[in-house]
């Protein structure tokens, strides 16, 4: 993949990069200010579109991830939200990698490169596990993760662009959005969205709220042959619920999104499913209440990222048209899915496997 190029949200799987590539003397004022050190070498360059990432080698050997953002997507203190959940999985044994942050024209974030490969990182955010034995053992650092997590009370996170929030309905998580970013309010004020969204609701009573990770998929873990020996990026972590969180992760992962916008089909990867909820189990038994909610959650669970992602292409990266992107084939294309017969036989096939 040519370092110039990001992964797209459009019809091309590749596109040009929102934010200019990260220079050699900005890395090099950011690890000073976080670490010390010198950078001696650029390993890599990331191809995710939201962010500049790299990776570096210092003079002494060591190696750094070094993420730039633009202050009004992730501030200090937006960043210290993340951090403070960070060193509160660490400290009860999840191998997040340590991080620092440093303030100038943009937002650096400069971590240590945690343990292990980082096995699919060419790969597109949502494709699948190369194989049942990677989605087991993820499932298995999830439901280590969300053990680890009670105990983590901050509040929820107040509204930014791209964060994972939570919601019961449809209905109500477009009017929160509407009521708290303008820019979403201005955007589907001039669309009847409400004939438009097919609704989908749920009851969370009897589940505990949580913070969790908020974006769990491969391209956020590193590996160690089959286990996972790192967990990176807590950009959409949040106070959801466990039972969120995993919907999440069965979302991200176990259906061809790409495949079904392009008017292909849904791939869905029925093993998958089964390995990473028999992992995480293995680790933290569902109760009776999130084992009801977990299909019902799975439409639900890509709302509020994705109306956050719409504020974000409006106020941000000042990008309308991948604002109507996201609407109609990520946001309107998911819904719409999870109402046919296929969505509805996922549903269905993740009802069994939580109640067996």
């Amino acid at each position: 993949m040519a370092d110039e190029q990001v992964f797209g949200m459009g019809d091309d799987p590749l596109a040009e990069p929102t934010w200019p590539a990260l220079t050699e003397d900005e890395i090099a004022r950011a690890v000073a200010a976080t670490w010390g050190g010198s950078p001696a070498a650029i390993e890599w360059r990331g191809a995710r579109p939201l962010s500049s990432t790299v990776g570096v080698r210092l003079d002494d050997g060591e190696r750094l991830v070094v993420k730039r953002m633009p202050v009004r997507l992730r501030d200090e203190v937006a960043l210290g939200e993340e951090h403070r959940f960070m060193a509160h999985l660490r400290d009860r044994g999840i191998p997040v990698p340590e991080v620092r942050a440093t303030v100038g024209e943009f937002v650096y974030e400069v971590h240590r490169v945690g343990v292990g490969e980082d096995r699919y990182r060419a790969d597109f955010s949502w494709s699948p596990y190369r194989d049942s034995d990677d989605a087991v053992r993820a499932g298995v650092m999830l439901g280590r993760l969300h053990s680890a997590a009670a105990g983590f009370d901050a509040p929820a996170r107040p509204p930014r662009p791209l964060l994972a929030s939570m919601h019961g309905d449809v209905v109500s998580a477009f009017e929160r959005h509407i009521a708290r970013r303008p820019s979403v309010a201005g955007f589907l004020g001039e669309r009847d969205w409400r004939a438009e969204v097919p609704e989908f609701r749920v009851d969370f009573s009897g589940v505990a709220p949580l913070w969790t990770h908020g974006d769990w998929h491969a391209t956020n873990l590193l590996w160690t042959d089959h286990e996972v020996t790192s967990v990176i990026d807590f950009g959409l972590a949040d106070r959801t619920t466990a039972v969120f969180d995993l919907a999440t992760a069965i979302e991200r992962t176990a259906v061809d999104w790409v495949s079904l916008r392009d008017g292909g089909p849904a791939h869905v990867r029925a093993d998958q499913i089964t390995a990473l909820i028999q992992g995480y189990r293995s680790e933290r038994t569902l109760s009776a209440a999130e084992q009801n909610l977990l299909p019902s959650l799975l439409p639900l669970v890509h709302i509020g990222y994705e109306l956050s992602e719409i504020d974000y292409f409006l106020t941000i990266a000042h990008d309308p048209r991948n604002a109507e992107v996201a609407y109609h084939d990520w946001l309107l294309g998911h819904l719409r899915w999870y109402e046919s017969a296929e969505g509805r036989e996922l549903r269905d096939a993740v009802r069994d496997l939580s109640l067996h």
